[in-house]
């Protein structure tokens, strides 16, 4: 009896061992910025979705905070497979694909529903520029993430035309960015956006370029006195996976991924440009607001229209791609 009780026993471990187990998958995702401002929230709306979904299979863990690499470290993070994803601001590619900075082309998506048209994925924009980034990085891009529109800030004088800059030492995010301040008579002065407070505060610079968000976001209204609306350009981020990563998935999870991509894109991109309105809306009493009126415009765009032709021809083929596509909007 003993044996056959033992017997059963070892039937009863070997059956359960048997027994189909789901195995749980974890993404690790870097982030630069808290899980509270809008992008931590977009990925966190993202991992709702695919862990709802996927009924466990699937597990998304945020890094916010810059807590595992900085932003210039993430395309090389995703890409090499040293983490599965990650999101990265969009001019961060632009040594291995310049053509990424044709959204900072100035005037080239000078309305929101050009700007839209543009960004949005299965666009000829997107698809050309997403694909460059997967050959030459190894990361695919899933998403894109709206970050706001472009403005200039100062202190001493408010900016309406290109002839308030002449002369001027402009902080500036991207190279494309400083051949517009050169169109415009300015000096650009490359910055990280954590260093824009500290250097407007000592005059390091006289103008800054920036989100309109970070007005209120890095209280830049203590340090500047003027905001210009001029929403030339745009800052955007990607939201990027490790492709042997993602094609090691089942399809099942894949399509997952992807739809939760398409609807916190569409969702974060809606927030974006409402929240520019409301931000601006809460700063007019710490900060002139300047809104250009369509004349003073038409002189920027006189003062910055050989930049998109001078990029098209210095940025690569994919470059003049990207520009002809535009432009066809």
């Amino acid at each position: 009896m003993k044996r056959l009780l033992i017997g059963l026993a070892i039937a009863a471990i070997a059956a359960f061992n048997t027994l189909p187990v789901s195995a749980e998958t974890t993404i690790r995702v870097t982030l630069q910025l808290p899980e509270k401002h809008s992008l931590g929230q977009n990925w966190l709306a993202f991992k709702k979705i695919v862990e709802e979904k996927s009924e466990g299979e699937l597990k998304i863990e945020l890094f916010p905070s810059a807590q595992l690499y900085k932003d210039k470290q993430v395309p090389e993070a995703v890409g090499s497979g040293a983490i599965e994803a990650g999101s990265a601001f969009l001019g961060r590619f632009a040594g291995s694909v310049p053509a990424v900075e044709v959204i900072n082309v100035p005037f080239l998506f000078d309305t929101e529903e050009k700007l839209r048209a543009a960004t949005k994925g299965g666009s000829e924009i997107r698809e050309i520029l997403d694909a460059a980034v997967l050959k030459e990085t190894g990361a695919r891009v899933l998403w894109w993430q709206a970050f706001g529109r472009n403005i200039y800030l100062s202190k001493d004088a408010p900016i309406r035309v290109p002839a308030d800059l002449k002369g001027k030492k402009v902080r500036t995010y991207g190279k494309i960015l400083g051949w517009t301040v050169e169109a415009l008579g300015g000096a650009p002065t490359l910055m990280s956006g954590s260093k824009q407070f500290l250097a407007y505060q000592q005059g390091a610079v006289d103008v800054g370029m920036t989100g309109a968000a970070t007005i209120e976001s890095r209280k830049l209204y203590e340090v500047m006195n003027h905001a210009t609306l001029s929403y030339d350009s745009a800052v955007e981020f990607v939201a990027i996976i490790n492709n042997k990563f993602f094609e090691g998935l089942s399809k099942k999870n894949q399509d997952i991924i992807l739809d939760a991509a398409a609807t916190v894109e569409q969702d974060l991109r809606d927030y974006i440009y409402a929240n520019e309105t409301v931000v601006v809306d809460g700063v007019r009493s710490k900060i002139n607001i300047i809104e250009l009126t369509e004349a003073e415009r038409d002189q920027w765009r006189q003062a910055t229209k050989g930049v998109g032709d001078r990029f098209a021809k210095e940025r690569g083929d994919i470059a003049a791609q990207v520009i002809k596509a535009a432009r066809s909007l």
